[in-house]
């Protein structure tokens, strides 16, 4: 991804004024990085993907792999913006052309921002089919109850993309099927129907419950089909895998610079602890996973530019992507030994965030299992 080493310096010299120290003060108070998300929007690099008509950068999703990884290899952290990288595609590849010309434009300049997606329940987890979040017509609205967890980024979003069952489960031939996506204005929702309890995490993520109550929505704010939102919702998926793979790949090369710079400078029995085999090869083998899945980041990003299917792909990059940045993160933790639980090294911080992406936001056994059936045909486990 060589043709985007502009954008890799660019984006490098604007993580260059949000050291460790900035980040480490943020995780502390568990306080959202305003600062940092107004400089990339500023910048340009969240409106990446929209297209110039309006008023984005039109760049393909190759691109934006380039900026999340950079500002993850930086040592920051961009879990509080991604999603309004991959949230609005939903709205570009289904929405009306009256909802792109309202939306677009606004997300585009940071007037609004769609940094949340509401699909995940406490009772279906990773079975999107099983959500019991419903949404029935009435007149000009649509009348929505239910309750979504682990809705990230929500308290900091004007605008949130909501999954409901329209039809009940037992009345479609496919389970898939009666699913429908709504774009919520949380600007009027919120106190209005819509309530949020934040939860706590190991990171400083910003997630939350979302409570639902009896909110009116707009019938035009239902994005493409009724009963069809699932497949509406595959071709953010795919996105936000591959993105979030990318992400993996900057951690994993921030924790092995971090590592095999301390190796050459730490002295421990009168020489560098990195001319120790069993400190070298811990490194050496993350470097090489980390280049592997860079790898199948850059090929499935392609397929995905290119409108070819790219679910297999974007899984695979997934997996080896989170598995390599956990094999980074613990190998330079290991590394620093006592030092890597301080905070002022930032190896710990690190080493929190980076765990979540192998639970979400798919879980690596569900990629194998996906693998498993989808791809070697075996007997279908769930």
């Amino acid at each position: 991804m060589q043709e985007f080493n502009d954008i890799r310096r660019s984006v490098k010299a604007l993580c260059a004024n949000f050291p460790g120290e900035y980040w480490r003060a943020l995780d502390a108070e568990r306080r959202y990085p305003t600062e940092f998300i107004a400089a990339l929007t500023q910048a340009g690099f969240l409106a990446a993907m929209i297209p110039e008509e309006y008023g984005g950068s039109g760049l393909p999703l190759l691109a934006a792999c380039v900026i999340l990884e950079e500002i993850q290899s930086e040592g920051c952290n961009a879990s509080a913006c991604h999603a309004q990288m991959y949230t609005m595609g939903t709205i570009l590849l289904h929405g009306s052309n009256d909802q792109k010309r309202k939306f677009l434009p606004d997300v585009a300049q940071g007037k609004l921002r769609l940094q949340s997606f509401g699909i995940t329940e406490p009772s279906s987890g990773t079975d999107t089919t099983a959500i019991q979040t419903s949404a029935r017509r009435e007149g000009s609205f649509y009348i929505i109850n239910g309750q979504k967890v682990f809705t990230s980024r929500v308290e900091h979003s004007d605008l949130m993309l909501l999954l409901a069952r329209t039809t009940p489960r037992d009345k479609v031939h496919r389970k898939s099927e009666g699913l429908s996506v709504f774009l919520i204005d949380l600007r009027e929702a919120v106190g209005r129907g819509v309530s949020l309890q934040p939860i706590r995490t190991m990171m400083n993520h910003s997630t939350c419950e979302v409570f639902i109550d009896q909110l009116h929505v707009p019938a035009n704010n239902l994005i493409g089909d009724v009963d069809r939102g699932f497949r509406c919702i595959l071709d953010s998926m795919n996105a936000e895998r591959i993105l979030i793979a990318s992400e993996c790949v900057g951690d994993a090369r921030w924790f092995i610079r971090k590592a095999a710079d301390y190796a050459r400078e730490r002295n421990v029995f009168g020489r560098p602890i990195g001319s120790n085999q069993g400190v070298q090869f811990p490194i050496a083998r993350a470097y090489a996973a980390t280049e592997a899945a860079a790898l199948m980041v850059q090929k499935a990003a392609t397929l995905f530019d290119a409108r070819q299917p790219c679910g297999t792909e974007a899984n695979i990059a997934k997996l080896l992507a989170a598995e390599a940045s956990w094999q980074a993160a613990d190998m330079c933790l290991q590394t620093h030994g006592g030092y890597g639980f301080a905070e002022q090294f930032d190896v710990e911080r690190k080493f929190r965030e980076t765990r979540l992406y192998q639970v979400a936001p798919i879980s690596t056994n569900m990629i194998l299992a996906y693998l498993g059936t989808h791809v070697l045909h075996l007997p279908r486990s769930y």
